[in-house]
């Protein structure tokens, strides 16, 4: 990586992820001088699921990075299984007959410590600087209270100031930028919970198909990130939260778990775990806006709601791309303008991703509630035009709207087909 020289820049972008390295590339290709910060050296992990829907492909071709990343052993997902508390399965997948095609026809899934160092290197290609292992601590303010950098301590813990015209908060769930600036707040609303992630070798069962298996204690996700590696989730209410304190503790619990449910303890029979259980959460956050003056947030930073329909890098990327033509436009611009211009983001950010974030509030609310899975499972079971829809949607190259219909829903939760 190329390490930063002059601690200044017209664009500081707080963490070097999909959504920062987007974010960096679009500017930097724009000819916006962007300095990326992150805490960690790359090539570093991630607690993440790990999935590329088929539309992120789009993004990263667009980055020059995709080839790159399909030659590093990803993974290629056909589509989508999900197995509801009564057993039932529905298998939905991306290359279907409802007429819609992706950008590629299969989803990618791939360790973060390949995946994120690639893309990185792509905005660096393109022009942004990066400077690894500078923690970011705080916002800098000028006398007018809008920002102007950010308060860093770097490898030798020295206390140090950036400074910036525009500050990007892609530094993730955790966001120091969000959360210094009063940008971010936990949903009051939606079912709060954790995720215990580990990697494993020798799972069987495994097909071209992410797996995910709801049950009544929470929900299980399976993908092949590539190299005869599986990443394996968990994800629990946040009540169990102290139930897991230490590295010990959470490997256990996340062991028995799974031990505790026949259909996957079979399939764990000689596999191998070969990475620490690791936990994140708890999720729902959301921002109360994604903009201050001299600053916006992008990606997780932004907001997260659970990772069961696997949003994440997608939403990452493509924030990206929605933010950095108009911290372009500010840039150009007189500071007057910039309520309206970032204002404009806001509004992209809720049209494009508005649709998705509803139905990930129906998704959260089945599980929540199992007997809506049941329904519904009993039906894409033996529905697989309307799971291959769904799973269309999750892969973001089918319009939300398709399935947020009531003609769509009455069928999928209500109708009394297929309920015996």
């Amino acid at each position: 990586m190329t390490l930063a020289r002059d601690p200044s820049a017209e664009v500081v972008v707080v963490g070097g992820g999909p959504a920062g390295a987007s974010t960096a590339h679009a500017l930097a290709r724009a000819g916006v001088d962007v300095l990326v910060l992150d805490r960690a050296k790359f090539p570093r992990d991630k607690i993440c699921a790990e999935y590329l829907s088929p539309q992120a492909s789009r993004i990263l071709s667009d980055m020059g990075v995709l080839d790159e990343i399909e030659r590093s052993g990803a993974a290629q997902l056909a589509g989508m299984r999900v197995r509801a508390p009564n057993g039932k399965v529905a298998d939905g997948e991306f290359a279907a007959s409802h007429g819609f095609r992706g950008f590629r026809d299969k989803g990618l899934a791939l360790r973060r410590t390949v995946l994120d160092e690639i893309v990185l290197r792509g905005a660096v290609t393109a022009g942004a600087r990066i400077q690894e292992a500078t923690r970011v601590t705080d916002v800098v303010k000028d006398d007018a209270g809008r920002v102007s950098g950010v308060a860093v301590l770097d490898a030798k813990g020295a206390p140090g100031i950036v400074r910036a015209r525009y500050v990007i908060g892609a530094d993730g769930l955790r966001s120091v930028v969000g959360r210094r600036l009063g940008l971010v707040k936990t949903s009051p609303i939606w079912p709060k919970r954790l995720a215990l992630v580990a990697h494993y070798r020798g799972v069987s069962g495994l097909t071209d198909m992410g797996e995910m298996h709801v049950d009544y204690g929470g929900y299980f996700g399976i993908v092949s990130v590539g190299h005869e590696v599986q990443n394996v989730a968990v994800v629990v209410p946040l009540a169990r939260a102290k139930e897991l304190g230490g590295t010990a503790e959470k490997a256990r619990f996340f062991e028995q778990w799974i031990a505790s449910r026949p259909h996957l303890a079979e399939r764990f029979v000689g596999a191998e775990r070969i990475t620490p259980v690791r936990a994140t959460g708890p999720f729902a956050t959301v921002s109360r806006r994604p903009w201050a003056p001299g600053a916006a947030l992008v990606g997780d930073a932004a907001d997260f709601f659970d990772p069961f329909t696997g949003e994440g890098i997608y939403a990452a990327l493509h924030g990206g791309e929605l933010l950095a033509p108009r911290i372009v436009e500010a840039l150009r611009s007189e500071v007057s303008s910039e309520r309206a211009i970032l204002s404009d983001y806001e509004r992209a950010r809720k049209r494009d991703f508005g649709g998705k974030w509803k139905l990930e509030r129906i998704v959260g609310i089945a599980i929540a509630y199992p007997y809506l899975l049941n329904n519904a499972a009993k039906v894409l079971s033996h529905r697989k035009d309307m799971a291959d829809l769904i799973v269309g949607v999750a892969g973001d190259f089918i319009p939300p709207k398709v399935v947020l219909n009531p003609r769509f829903l009455f069928n999928l939760f209500i109708s009394p087909a297929f309920r015996n």
